[in-house]
């Protein structure tokens, strides 16, 4: 099983994630045409033994009420997240599940994370399978300022567990 771990993204890796944002598999879902380093979420390389194979970012969904997204969430404890892959044979494989379980499970080392949510294209069918594999359960469509989106929920599950009736 491979060891996942994340670290934070500086400005001298700023060139290969730009490389990445050429692969047409990145270019299909990701808008970005340069990647900068952002004050509006926390952003990571994804690691394999080691090994920078992605780019990951995370961010409290309430603070982008300003620029229109996800005007509905009261909740400070809810995150979003977004993450793509470098290597295009690398997909299908699972390794995007198992990065962004693993990524979920840093996330959730916060008590104050109560929800982390990602919110794929409807059409983009790998992104939205890979998720649910990671534990995300779909919610429902939404529109968003990049228009719709299928919206995806992992809850933090309940420290006594489940309740019997």
């Amino acid at each position: 099983m491979p060891h996942i771990t994340f670290r934070r993204l500086t400005p001298q890796d700023l060139p290969l994630v730009d490389s990445w944002l050429t692969q047409p598999h990145v270019r299909a879902a990701w808008d970005d045409e340069a990647m900068e380093l952002s004050d509006g979420c926390t952003q990571w390389l994804s690691l394999v033994d080691g090994r920078p194979v992605g780019y990951i970012q995370s961010y409290q969904a309430i603070e982008g009420h300003a620029e229109g997204w996800w005007r509905e969430v009261q909740d400070p404890g809810v995150f979003g997240v977004d993450q793509f892959l470098a290597d295009g044979h690398a997909l299908n494989r699972g390794l995007g599940s198992r990065v962004m379980y693993a990524f979920v499970q840093e996330l959730l080392v916060d008590p104050r994370v109560t929800c982390v949510q990602a919110d794929p294209a409807p059409d983009n069918a790998r992104a939205i399978r890979s998720y649910e594999k990671a534990g995300f359960v779909r919610v429902g469509q939404v529109t968003t300022p990049d228009g719709p989106a299928v919206l995806l929920h992992f809850v933090r599950p309940s420290p006594s567990g489940p309740t019997l009736q």
